[in-house]
């Protein structure tokens, strides 16, 4: 791999050698990759994080967030190749599971590189999903259905200019969602691993558990206390969780 390879769609938490695998994080519908900041170095010398950092916020704050689920995960894959020389997985939460999804079947398809593991956290699969309305409604409607997940510093929404910032990535990424509909699920070549919380307002561990359904290499499901973001709170419950999964298959 080309050491000095920049990518403004990845932010790279480099390990001091060659890693033995890399771990690609997918954020939520309004999220950045500074959601995952406190991962970048939790899986060990040999785990290389890279967070996804979507148009629209943080360091792309200038672009205009994108809005079509599929042209996401183009873009995405089209940036993994310099980073395949080591086997990858995959972690999406919520939005980003979808993608995950998306970016794990491009690379089998377009790459043939199957991924080490998919990781999928609070979402339904691909063939059980249904329409969302939140995206075209009214800011106060939209900022009420982020509040209700949780996951977003409800403050930010108090004060004007803070919300006017944050509002566009927010509504783009929930009509993105919306967009996507319930397709056929197209089985992945690599395992799946469903983590969900045990009182998550919007998914339930039975529609997590539909994800087998398209992994024939096999499934595992985790369900963890909290709710839709219940990662936050549990978070080093989460890491040693995946830690143990990437460990050398002995």
């Amino acid at each position: 791999m080309r050491l000095g390879t920049q990518s403004i769609w990845l932010r790279r938490y480099a390990t001091g050698a060659t890693p033995r695998l890399r771990l690609l994080c997918l954020p939520h519908a309004g999220g950045s990759a500074g959601f995952f900041h406190s991962w970048g170095h939790a899986f060990g010398d040999d785990v290389e994080v890279l967070a996804v950092r979507y148009p629209g916020r943080q360091e792309r704050i200038a672009e205009a967030p994108w809005t079509v689920l599929e042209e996401l995960a183009d873009a995405i894959a089209a940036e993994l190749p310099p980073y395949l020389d080591v086997p990858l997985a995959l972690f999406g939460h919520s939005m980003g599971a979808t993608l995950g999804y998306e970016i794990a079947l491009r690379l089998e398809q377009r790459h043939a590189v199957v991924p080490e593991l998919l990781m999928v956290s609070c979402r339904k699969a691909p063939h059980l999903l249904t329409p969302r309305t939140a995206a075209f409604a009214g800011d106060d409607e939209l900022l009420d259905e982020v509040r209700r997940l949780g996951g977003t510093d409800s403050a930010l929404f108090d004060d004007e200019g803070l919300r006017d910032l944050v509002l566009p990535a927010i509504r783009a990424d929930f009509e993105a969602v919306a967009r996507y509909t319930a397709r056929p699920g197209v089985p992945l070549g690599c395992p799946v691993v469903g983590y969900v919380g045990d009182s998550d307002p919007e998914i339930t561990a039975a529609e997590v558990r539909a994800w087998s359904g398209v992994a024939p290499k096999g499934f595992d499901l985790r369900e963890l206390p909290g709710g839709h973001f219940y990662l936050v709170e549990q978070r080093d419950a989460l890491i040693a969780d995946i830690r143990a999964r990437l460990a050398p298959k002995r």
